[in-house]
């Protein structure tokens, strides 16, 4: 069974794509590598194009029989989609309405998308369910539900079957130690830590003391990126054996604020960490805490991996390594 990933070069897509291979899956690459890494490419076919060629994307669907796609090219720095929205609207939203029609004009129906807890913009719940409402509260959250919605009506319209999988934070390593965080910048807090352990010149800034938390700074649900990986292929599976599509979060149910990450990379590591404290960055919420109910009974998901320790120890040792 063929799957085309794209940003199978980055950081998600390429843990995926070893889940997908480790399952037997024959898996093809699209990606424009203007943040993937050749070195998170460990196997599979690798097409190098643009999401916004619709000829490249035309010639591709034409040269393989794709039963599904993974679609993880994204833009995803949420302050600089304040400053740039049109950068993040064309990035996000255009490239996803170019691949959908090149999955329709080829009958390809099966289609995993990288969503975002951003779709929900400040809690009024926690920890928030499916159902909440959905209120983007920056321009990157506000592409990822446009493509949400296009998905619902493309499903209706067109016979697409989708599962968006809104992930919560991103974090950890390949415990095989073969893949790994390789942001280009860095805006995630697990690897900003690490680095700035591993670079002497490196000082960690903390943005943000004064959030409506218990000391202070933001609460996050930290998933390992493997277990998100894991959830992607129980998604495509579920598909193909005639799940039901839908929205569903991909979160630990477990928060922890900056503060308390960076007191447990202190214990993980054994290094004290320097850090400045800045004011919040716009677009950041207090408090983003998953309802992971829905994907533990309809994906048959259980996240083995995504205990702190397990998260910053696996990070450690890639970043130590590269």
């Amino acid at each position: 069974m063929k799957i085309l990933v794209t940003g199978g070069a980055g950081y998600i897509g390429s843990h995926t794509v070893k889940a997908l291979r480790n399952e037997g899956f024959d898996v093809v690459i699209f990606d424009n590598f203007s943040s993937g890494k050749q070195r998170l490419v460990l196997g599979g076919t690798v097409v190098r194009g643009d999401l916004n060629d619709r000829k490249a994307l035309e010639q591709v669907f034409q040269e393989h029989d794709f039963q599904g796609v993974m679609h993880f090219a994204s833009l995803i720095q949420v302050g600089e989609s304040y400053q740039d929205p049109q950068k993040y609207y064309r990035g996000n939203l255009v490239t996803s309405l170019n691949l959908l029609e090149a999955m329709l004009t080829s009958g390809v129906k099966d289609f995993i998308f990288s969503s975002s807890a951003a779709v929900y913009g400040i809690p009024e719940e926690t920890p928030i369910p499916e159902t909440h409402p959905l209120n983007p509260y920056n321009p990157y959250g506000q592409s990822k539900y446009f493509v949400e919605k296009i998905l619902e009506e493309y499903a209706r319209a067109y016979g697409l079957r989708f599962f968006s999988l809104r992930y919560f934070n991103a974090a950890g390593a390949d415990p095989e130690g073969e893949l790994g965080e390789m942001h280009d910048p860095e805006t995630h807090l697990v690897p900003n830590l690490l680095l700035s352990l591993l670079e002497k010149s490196r000082t960690f800034q903390l943005f943000g003391t004064d959030f409506p938390t218990p000391d202070g700074t933001a609460v996050r649900d930290y998933i390992h990126v493997t277990d998100l990986a894991e959830a992607h292929v129980l998604a495509f599976q579920g598909l193909q054996t005639g799940a039901k599509s839908g929205c569903i979060n991909l979160g630990a149910n477990q928060g922890y604020s900056v503060r308390e990450v960076m007191h447990r990379v202190e214990q993980v590591t054994g290094k004290s960490i320097n850090f400045v404290t800045r004011p919040q960055r716009q677009g950041d919420v207090p408090l983003l805490l998953a309802s992971n109910l829905q994907a533990k009974q309809r994906l048959k998901w259980h996240p083995q991996h995504s205990d702190l320790e397990t998260i910053i120890r696996t990070a450690w040792e890639w970043h130590s390594r590269v």
